[in-house]
């Protein structure tokens, strides 16, 4: 019981540690959506299913809001040296 318990809570904590780096990577930026990326795919996806605009609450617009959390974070953490 304990090993998977142990097993799980790695599992969570890598989880997490690696959906900043994930979102980047597919195109999800605090600067928005990055050109010719998965996200800009996503996005162009969604705003044809939607008649023109993406819909407050869908997956793109979530992923673009913790897109944009995490580079409010970045920008508010302290820097080394300082």
């Amino acid at each position: 019981f304990l090993e998977k318990l142990l097993g799980a809570a790695i599992g969570g904590v890598l989880a997490v540690a690696a959906t900043p780096v994930v979102l980047t990577t597919i195109g999800f930026t605090g600067a928005g959506i990055a050109a010719g990326s998965i996200a800009a795919k996503m996005m162009s996806a969604a705003a044809i299913a939607n008649g023109g605009g993406v819909a407050a609450g869908s997956m793109v617009a979530i992923l673009q809001s913790v897109g944009k959390c995490q580079a409010r974070q970045d920008d508010q953490s302290p820097r080394q040296g300082q």
